[in-house]
C-alpha cells in the first residue's frame, strides 16, 4: 500500500512494518523462499492484516520496485540524453549506493531479473525515449543502445557491490563514465540514421 502520509497512524506503522520486515527477509533468502507468514511473524502482524494490504508477495515487491523507480526518476527527471550521460551514471551510482541491501539484492541478484528489468524499463522509457538522437535510430538500433547503457551501469554496479565496494565510489562513477562514454558516443557516430 503507497503511503501518502494522510493514513491512520496504525496503519503508517503496519505498513512501515511490512517494508522493513520484507527489506530484511530479502537480503537474507531468495525471493521465492519468503512466504507471507514468515514476513506477517517478522512485522509481528498477523496474516489476514497483511492480505489487507498486499494481495501477494509479487504485489508488494512490485510496489518496492515502483516506489525505488519513481524516486530515482525524480533525480534524474530533467536530465537530456545523450548530452547527460555523465549525470546520469553518477545519479545511478550515488542514488544505488544510498539505498541499503535489500536494494543491493534486487540490483544485482538473479533472482529479481524480471523486477529489476521493470525497474530498468521504467527509468530508461521515461528518460532516453525523449532523446532526439534516441529517436533517430531504427527500433533494433534503441534496443541495443538501451541494452548497452543499462547493462554497463549495472555491470560496473554489481562488480562494485560483489568487491564488497573495494573501489572509492568516485573512482566506479569515472570509470563507468568512461566505458559508457566510449560506447555511447561511438554507437550514435557510426550507426546510420533513419
Amino acid at each position: 500500500m503507497k503511503l501518502t502520509g494522510f493514513e491512520d497512524l496504525r496503519v503508517q506503522k503496519t505498513v512501515t512494518a511490512i517494508y522493513t520486515a520484507f527489506e530484511s527477509l530479502i537480503t537474507e533468502r531468495p525471493y521465492e523462499k519468503i512466504t507471507v507468514k514468515e514476513l506477517a511473524e517478522r512485522a509481528q502482524i498477523n496474516k489476514k492484516t497483511f492480505y489487507r494490504y498486499y494481495p501477494t508477495l509479487d504485489d508488494l515487491l512490485a510496489e518496492m520496485q515502483a516506489r525505488y523507480s519513481q524516486e530515482y526518476l525524480k533525480e534524474i527527471g530533467s536530465f537530456q540524453y545523450p548530452r547527460d550521460l555523465d549525470k546520469s551514471v553518477r545519479s545511478f551510482i550515488e542514488y544505488s549506493a544510498k539505498q541499503g541491501p535489500a536494494y543491493d539484492k534486487i540490483t544485482i541478484g538473479g533472482t529479481y531479473t524480471g523486477i529489476r528489468q521493470q525497474m530498468i524499463d521504467v527509468v530508461m522509457h521515461d528518460t532516453w525515449a525523449k532523446s532526439r538522437e534516441f529517436q533517430r535510430l531504427n527500433d533494433w538500433q534503441q534496443r541495443l543502445l538501451i541494452n548497452f547503457v543499462q547493462e554497463t551501469g549495472l555491470s560496473a554496479y554489481r562488480q562494485w557491490i560483489l568487491s564488497d565496494r573495494e573501489a572509492p565510489m568516485e573512482t566506479l562513477i569515472q570509470a563507468t563514465i568512461a566505458l559508457m562514454h566510449g560506447g555511447v558516443d561511438a554507437f550514435l557516430k557510426t550507426m546510420p540514421q533513419q
